[in-house]
């Protein structure tokens, strides 16, 4: 009876933890991207993109058209093409050569930047207001003096207005994914004039990346020396017309799970966030106003990041001066241990070429620093086996006096150097590398679309061979906990047989939860990335040859952690 009893509270918790793990997962931490793959009569193909934007009007034309309509300069380095619309000054126009949209090879680049009258608009414009002067608006032609901008071939825009103030707009791009830009104005009129140099961001609607309280996406400013993860969509909505913030000197944009476009002000700004129900969402940097006397020129000088989240580009421009830029990757709590983990995991990859074997790697180095924790385990696993006798005198003794038990027991373990309790170390350890290596999975762009072997082309995504549609075979696509690949499977299987390679607990209803639990994890793992279910299933496999091996090391038998019921 106590043995149906015990089983059903095993099976209710564990039903209790499987679908509550669904409520937390989904606020707290978001499975992998959306699939890039799926598995069709034993053949892996490319899913179409997911949507990045609500569905367009039908007045929306093709992104090439809207581009060829206008006069650009083009501009070109090793990591970004694109142009720059002289109708209204804006870097409307820019794709990611680095990064393609799908894991096909024959997948053109991401396109993170696209003119107003295209699907997914998000473009990047400079501007001055003033009361009674003429300042150049969105319908302005600005003449070039060049054709073509590139690094080291910086390009001058010129707009002259009928009074005779000289708008100019200088415009320099480096190798990756900086531009820095010199708004200028010549006063060449008889009277002085108030103006307000500017900058702004704006894109038609949402990320389709999620955010949530792990993974921030959306509106992202750097305010005196602090990262502002607090804006969200909805809170720019409430606002109404603009959320305003007070002067300040940092940045702000927009940032998608892996993409960034940043306005960076030399010195402090006025910045804003703005959003219409007509309109789409802006963030806008302005300089205080200023005087420009007869003869004199006003500059405000700005940068404006627009590109992947590649940490190492990050980085680099934080030491060229930019504050907290590799901030827009949402590290989390524990970033002074997950920098050091993707440093570890980066580096592997450059040696092995590949991230499913660096992962791997990664692995046989965390248990392999692990190995003298596991060591003292089944070392004081023996040393239980031979205190026994003198254990069970203390218990015999002391049976009715359960301080005076406790005390000699612990006694004895200090006496004989055995820590009971050494057992959970191992788990209590690996919980921030696999907490680290799960967000590295999730926000760093480099392991996004990276291949391992056989079926898994992206290690960012779940596992593609979903076994409950038979490969493909059966119309229909699993989603969430249903979709349980061929990783998550051997997780489970592993982790099962681990799990019946340690010490029995003595509880009843904690040995039937072990037993239960490896495959309630399998469930749970099904929709996270393959390269944290490759680390997890690496690690049982490791564990069980580090536990058999251990075994045979100080004599031990399975017997002697699992006793007989009689």
């Amino acid at each position: 009876m106590n043995e149906h009893r015990n089983m059903i509270l095993a099976i209710v918790l564990s039903l209790l933890v499987l679908v509550g793990w669904s409520f937390v997962a989904e606020r707290w931490f978001p499975t992998a991207q959306p699939q890039t793959q799926k598995v069709e009569d034993g053949k892996v193909k490319p899913l179409a993109p997911p949507s990045t934007s609500p569905a367009a009007p039908q007045a929306l034309q093709a992104r090439s058209a809207v581009i060829a309509s206008t006069p650009r300069v083009r501009f070109q380095n090793s990591s970004i093409s694109g142009s720059i619309n002289l109708k209204g000054a804006r870097i409307d126009d820019l794709v990611m050569l680095k990064h393609r949209i799908t894991i096909s090879k024959k997948s053109g680049p991401v396109p993170l930047l696209s003119p107003q009258g295209a699907k997914a608009a998000s473009f990047v414009g400079f501007g001055w207001s003033g009361d009674g002067v003429a300042v150049p608006g969105p319908d302005t032609i600005w003449q070039a003096n060049g054709s073509e901008l590139a690094p080291g071939k910086p390009v001058a825009l010129t707009w002259t207005n009928p009074a005779g103030l000289r708008f100019e707009i200088d415009l320099a791009v480096d190798d990756q994914y900086l531009f820095t830009v010199a708004q200028k104005v010549t006063n060449a009129s008889p009277a002085p004039v108030a103006l307000r140099p500017y900058l702004f961001a704006s894109r038609a609607g949402r990320s389709h990346d999620v955010s949530s309280p792990t993974v921030h996406v959306g509106p992202i400013r750097v305010a005196d020396g602090k990262a502002d993860y607090e804006v969200s969509w909805q809170k720019v909505r409430e606002a109404g017309p603009a959320l305003n913030f007070s002067k300040s000197k940092g940045w702000i944009g927009f940032t998608d799970k892996y993409w960034l476009t940043a306005l960076i002000p030399d010195g402090g700004t006025t910045n804003d966030f703005r959003h219409s129900d007509a309109g789409p969402y802006q963030a806008d940097a302005a300089a205080d106003q200023q005087v420009v006397q007869p003869g004199q020129t006003l500059q405000f000088k700005s940068q404006v990041f627009s590109g992947a989240k590649e940490k190492k580009a990050l980085d680099g421009y934080e030491n060229g001066g930019i504050e907290l830029l590799s901030k827009s990757i949402d590290w989390g709590w524990f970033e002074w241990f997950m920098r050091p983990i993707f440093n570890l995991l980066n580096w592997l990859f450059k040696v092995t070429g590949n991230f499913g074997v660096a992962i791997i790697c990664l692995t046989l180095i965390v248990r392999g620093l692990m190995f003298p924790i596991a060591d003292r385990q089944f070392r004081s696993m023996a040393g239980m086996r031979r205190i026994q006798p003198k254990l069970k005198a203390i218990q015999e003794r002391y049976k009715d006096d359960k301080v005076r038990l406790q005390q000699e027991m612990l006694n004895l373990y200090k006496q004989e150097k055995i820590n009971p309790a050494a057992g959970c170390l191992p788990i209590l350890l690996q919980i921030p590398v696999f907490y680290a290596l799960y967000k590295v999975l999730m926000v760093s762009v480099e392991m996004r679309h990276q291949p391992f072997a056989l079926w898994i082309h992206d290690l960012s995504a779940p596992d593609p061979a979903t076994v409950l549609n038979l490969f493909g075979l059966l119309n229909f696509t699993p989603h969430g906990f249903l979709a349980i690949g061929v990783l998550p499977i051997l997780l489970g299987v592993t982790m099962f047989i681990q799990f019946k390679l340690n010490p029995q607990q003595m509880d009843p209803v904690q040995q039937q939860m072990f037993s239960i639990m490896p495959w309630i994890l399998m469930f749970v793992m099904a929709p996270f990335a393959a390269g944290l279910q490759l680390y997890w299933t690496v690690s049982n496999i490791l564990t069980i040859c580090q536990q058999w091996w251990l075994y045979k090391r100080y004599d031990l038998h399975y017997s002697d952690t699992h006793p007989v019921k009689t």
